[in-house]
């Protein structure tokens, strides 16, 4: 009898990384995985209770990659790092992207409960946003949040202009956050005196 293969866990999310960001999240099934690692579906079963489990893993891998791309562009500028994190996981990952972004599912949730305390804490940071509250926090980040998101579909989707490269997009970014945090600070204001 030939020797069992034995994956490490590590190995078995790699497989499932590989079809989640080539045919989707939703594609990948414990067979596939099975074949990409050119193994019985057995080594998968002994550290995954099932495909859920070995989706939860995946999500973390993409926790884990977002995380090292708002820390690889860590400009002290948070809505241009978040920008350039997004539009560059949306360039290199168009598939996973448009499965979180683009698809009914409860992906996107998770992935926000793991980031949202990341990005609320790099905001605290920036000198531009002193005197909000975390609450005011929160809608200025939603808010950039949609923008970016807008235009990190259209990067997933390939729809920009040629012409446009990553500091064109910078630019937009850095514009709308300003008019953002402009018009949130002249809010507070207005309401401060009613």
């Amino acid at each position: 009898m030939p020797p069992k293969n034995r994956f490490s866990k590590e190995q078995i999310v790699d497989a499932a990384f590989h079809i989640a960001k080539t045919e989707g999240i939703d594609s990948m099934t414990v067979r596939k995985v099975a074949d990409q690692l050119g193994s019985s579906i057995a080594p998968i079963y002994v550290n995954f209770n099932d495909v859920e489990e070995l989706k939860q893993a995946i999500i973390k891998r993409v926790v884990e990659i977002s995380k090292h791309l708002l820390n690889e562009h860590n400009t002290g500028n948070p809505f241009a790092d978040i920008g350039v994190a997004s539009l560059l996981f949306a360039k290199e990952y168009p598939i996973l992207f448009r499965d979180f972004v683009m698809k009914q599912n409860d992906y996107l949730p998770e992935y926000d409960l793991e980031m949202a305390d990341i990005l609320l804490a790099q905001m605290k940071k920036d000198p531009e946003l002193e005197g909000f509250t975390d609450e005011e926090l929160q809608m200025i980040l939603f808010k950039m949040r949609t923008f970016q998101l807008g235009l990190s579909i259209t990067v997933a989707n390939e729809l920009l202009p040629e012409k446009w490269d990553t500091e064109k997009m910078l630019e937009m970014l850095n514009s709308v956050a300003e008019d953002v945090v402009t018009s949130t600070r002249l809010r507070m204001q207005k309401e401060k005196k009613e």
